[in-house]
């Protein structure tokens, strides 16, 4: 594998507050690909090429006491470069060309509601090619995760709510009959203690 990165870390953005810029140029090289040799058909050499480049953007801290956040977005063009099955230029599978994700949480500091937090994630992820050939596309989603925390001394007690509302949508495929969907709304409770 190749790589070309650029990138860049500036911190400090605020007292508490970090962000990382990150541009990159990825080529994945022998990848399995299709021996042209006729008399080979069944047999599988690594001469193919995918190529990804793109740019991810983080920022993460505390933005007010008790009050934190975590956001990302990426922008990624993947590709086939090489390949004697699949044409030059088709989009790989599962890369989605616009991301973003957004978790901020507020914990209590003070007061009878001290220790309490609750937290809210918002989730997209673009439209996917579902297979090498790009016969079909999975569409984007919007997925909402929330929770509610306490946490005091070396207690932590949590209950996540996964897919709040209950959205459709397909977390990823490798082909036509392989479309796996995401879970319906989901919730876990927690509880630990660190020793």
């Amino acid at each position: 594998m190749l790589l070309n990165l650029f990138g860049r870390k500036v911190q400090d953005l605020s007292n508490k507050l970090s962000a990382t810029l990150a541009l990159f140029d990825l080529t994945r090289s022998n990848v399995l690909t299709t021996d042209p040799n006729p008399n080979n058909s069944n047999f599988s050499i690594q001469t193919g090429k995918q190529r990804s480049r793109g740019i991810e953007l983080d920022i993460s801290g505390e933005i007010l006491p008790g009050w934190s956040i975590a956001a990302g977005y990426a922008y990624i063009d993947a590709r086939i470069t090489e390949d004697n099955d699949y044409p030059v230029g088709n989009r790989l599978v599962n890369a989605p060309e616009n991301s973003f994700g957004l978790f901020t949480s507020y914990k209590f500091q003070s007061g009878s509601l001290a220790g309490w937090g609750f937290g809210l994630g918002l989730f997209y992820v673009g439209k996917r090619e579902g297979d090498l050939n790009n016969n079909f596309t999975l569409p984007s989603y919007f997925r909402t995760d929330a929770s509610i925390f306490y946490k005091r001394d070396r207690l932590r007690a949590a209950v996540s709510i996964k897919n709040l509302f209950n959205v459709d949508y397909y977390e990823s495929s490798s082909d036509i009959l392989r479309v796996f969907p995401g879970e319906p709304v989901t919730v876990q409770g927690t509880i630990s203690w660190q020793f």
